[in-house]
């Protein structure tokens, strides 16, 4: 399972040469793939570039047809270690990650690729974006590829580009024995269009054409081998890179009327770019813009030629460079000082330092460009004054009455998330306790860092929790409390936390969030996942079967030598509190895993509601439980929504006229998982709760026992009302 399906779209893939091709980024990237001839693709999934593994899974069948290999790989490490393929054999293959955490984690392997070189196309396609479109760090795959040599292609975000240097870039690694990036926004990803097909290329090598093995001493990464490919990487491997780029245009120029200016960007903002200069009415929609433009679709290396080319003679030339550091800049800066040209270069001056560059950061930097004191003028729609008023920024008193009608809705779990009761457990046994230091790892239990759980000290890296509390644990009154995933444990954790955990006696708390799936990705399979049963469940405990190939978690942590393994479904509160009181209190020594089991709700929901569309539309009696809470009872305190933050939990106003409060309420997008309903009962907090189940059409004996309650319910009302002051019994 996964977030979302291509098996319609993956169709197009079979277009054959001269066909039109149409559809969004990620089919046009598996496209130039398969266009290519690439023989492996793996990776690891996560934004922007989660779909592209989807694709790839989906389209198993074709890619089976013509011998290409696929593998999901267990990390980006383990993904970039396949490209080692390409180092002695003729196979051009392809990797994909979320960088840049992606590249860190792959970090060892791809500098040993890029130090051996390769003979056979290597691909990196990387998922990078800036500011708010991103829920990583703010890095840029940049500076490792400056740092380790390998050359960064950033395309324009159309799909005839993208499929044409898609290919560009296994031409490239080839003729400079050199892996090769490949960066996607978000933007790209998803961006509509057509192109051109191609016929799919069977590799030269693959199950149906085995390849001889091959030994090339000299490519491997030790003395004295490391010191000569260090050499080639300046004396052979740039210039070839240099000559290709420059020979095959990967870079392009576009004219403009105003010769004395100039703009640089990166293929990746040019349609920003585009859009910008034509409100400004310097450009039409089709990209021929007023001023020349060079367009950067390989960001790294930069092309000194090219840049001295398109400078010579302008006064002026803008730089757009997303992100930072600028690492373009100052190479242009130096290229042309060198050369003693005296282009005026304007980057950041005029640009946000750092985040993306959206339409109106670019328009406002253009503008300011334009408007550069003594600067032949350029005929333009806006001031700087006027585009900075597009803002609408708010007073301070705006903002405050914006807040007092709209409060803040931090990221938080979905209804229903199996992770709600375990966070809603550890507050409650916190508030017993005394305060814990919890170390946080990526994924969706990352939410309970923010309100209203605030809980969690640290988060390091995927799988990375236990490992980081290692050494705080020792100063503290409570043993340190780990939480992790159960993606995180197969990416990282069970090596670098579980087992180093018990090598160095590590005595605290790991909790281990089994829902099933890679969930914060997109609910992709991992090994310990299980394959629900097809039924229409009314419970959250619907039965489960392990799948054949699935690996235990719990077997898993045994046989690294934990002894301390209680197995528990996460919904149930009281027997967590419980856990979380023996392991925190436990005398015992030694690492203590709580295994919390449950399902992930957003994929449960894309299970069932299908089958319980279907089953509903066939004349089947469903049921579809969800709670209720009883107005006339409900206090107005808000403790339930407060303790755990339900999406489903909001309020409403009070019937009762006596009460000022607005009072609990339960929407219809509850999924019935009883996680309010055990949390008032947990903590003591108030009777208002109910469950109740929908009954889609029912049987004879459902409309016998309605129509008996609704009777017996209107003699208790007319008994309650004929004790009202002034009626008689």
């Amino acid at each position: 399972m996964a977030e979302r399906s291509f098996t319609t779209e993956v169709l197009k893939l079979r277009a054959g040469d001269g066909e039109s091709f149409k559809g969004e980024g990620i089919l046009a990237i598996t496209k130039g793939l398969l266009q290519s001839g690439v023989a492996y693709v793996g990776g690891y999934q996560g934004s922007p570039i989660s779909h592209l593994m989807d694709v790839l899974n989906d389209a198993q069948d074709i890619l089976g047809e013509l011998g290409v290999h696929f593998e999901a790989s267990g990390s980006e490490a383990t993904a970039a270690a396949m490209l080692s393929a390409s180092i002695n054999y003729p196979l051009r293959g392809a990797v994909t990650w979320k960088s840049t955490v992606g590249t860190n984690v792959a970090s060892d392997a791809l500098s040993n690729i890029a130090s051996s070189g390769v003979i056979g196309g290597a691909l990196i396609i990387v998922g990078e974006d800036y500011g708010e479109g991103s829920s990583i760090m703010q890095e840029r795959t940049y500076a490792f590829a400056m740092k380790a040599q390998m050359w960064l292609i950033d395309p324009r975000p159309n799909l005839t580009s993208i499929v044409d240097m898609i290919e560009s870039a296994f031409q490239l690694s080839e003729a400079s024995n050199t892996p090769v990036f490949y960066m996607m926004r978000v933007r790209g990803c998803h961006v509509t269009g057509e192109f051109t097909a191609k016929d799919n290329r069977p590799p030269e090598f693959s199950s149906k054409n085995h390849v001889v093995p091959n030994r090339e001493a000299e490519k491997i990464i030790l003395p004295p081998h490391v010191y000569q490919q260090e050499q080639d990487k300046i004396s052979k491997r740039w210039p070839a890179a240099i000559d290709f780029i420059v020979d095959n245009k990967l870079n392009e120029f576009f004219p403009g009327k105003h010769k004395h200016l100039g703009i640089i960007t990166c293929g990746g903002t040019y349609n920003t770019l585009i859009r910008a200069l034509q409100r400004q009415g310097l450009s039409d929609n089709f990209g021929n813009a007023d001023i020349p433009i060079y367009v950067m679709n390989v960001a790294y290396p930069v092309v000194p030629e090219e840049v001295v080319d398109f400078c010579v003679g302008k006064s002026h030339v803008l730089l757009l460079e997303e992100g930072q550091p600028e690492y373009i800049e100052p190479a242009i800066h130096t290229l042309l000082r060198k050369r003693d040209i005296q282009t005026k270069i304007h980057g950041k001056d005029l640009f946000t330092q750092t985040g993306e560059y959206t339409a109106q950061i670019t328009l406002l930097g253009i503008t300011r460009f334009l408007e550069i004191p003594g600067l032949a003028a350029v005929s333009k729609r806006f001031s700087v004054e006027e585009v900075n008023n597009f803002n609408s920024p708010l007073s301070d008193d705006e903002h405050q009455k914006l807040l007092a009608v709209v409060p803040p809705r931090p990221s938080g779990l979905c209804t229903g998330c199996p992770e709600r009761p375990l966070f809603s457990a550890i507050k409650q046994v916190q508030k017993d306790l005394g305060p814990f230091h919890i170390s946080s790892d990526i994924g969706c239990h990352s939410f309970a860092t923010l309100a209203p759980f605030n809980l969690g000290n640290t988060i390091m890296g995927y799988g990375l929790s236990l490992a980081s509390s290692s050494s705080i644990r020792s100063a503290l009154p409570h043993k340190a409390i780990s939480i992790m995933g159960d993606g995180g444990f197969w990416h990282n954790g069970l090596s670098s936390g579980v087992v180093s955990a018990v090598f160095n006696k590590h005595d605290g708390v790991l909790i281990i969030v089994n829902n099933g799936y890679s969930a914060a990705t997109g609910g992709q399979d991992i090994p310990s996942m299980v394959e629900p049963n097809n039924i229409i469940a009314t419970t959250i405990d619907a039965p489960h079967s392990e799948r054949d190939d699935s690996v235990s978690i719990e077997l898993a942590c045994r046989g690294a030598g934990v002894e301390w393994v209680r197995t528990i479904s996460t919904y149930s509160i009281e027997l967590m509190k419980q856990t979380l009181n023996e392991a925190l209190q436990s005398s015992k020594p030694g690492l203590k895993v709580i295994i919390a089991e449950g399902e992930c709700m957003l994929n449960r929901q894309r299970r069932i509601k299908p089958l319980m569309k279907k089953s509903i539309a066939d004349g089947a009696r469903t049921l579809r439980a969800r709670f209720y809470i009883d107005s006339q009872t409900c206090t107005g305190d808000h403790a339930c929504i407060r303790l755990s933050g339900c999406p489903s939990l909001t309020i409403k106003p009070s019937s009762d006229s006596l009460r000022e409060d607005p009072v609990s309420y339960v929407d219809n997008s509850c999924v019935g998982c009883g996680v309010c309903g055990d949390n008032v009962h947990s903590a003591v907090l108030c009777p208002s709760f109910s469950k109740i189940d929908l009954i889609h059409n029912p049987n004879w004996l459902d409309k016998l026992s309605s129509s008996l309650r609704k009777n017996v319910i209107k003699l208790f009302q007319r008994y309650d009302e004929s004790r009202r002051p002034g009626q008689l019994l």
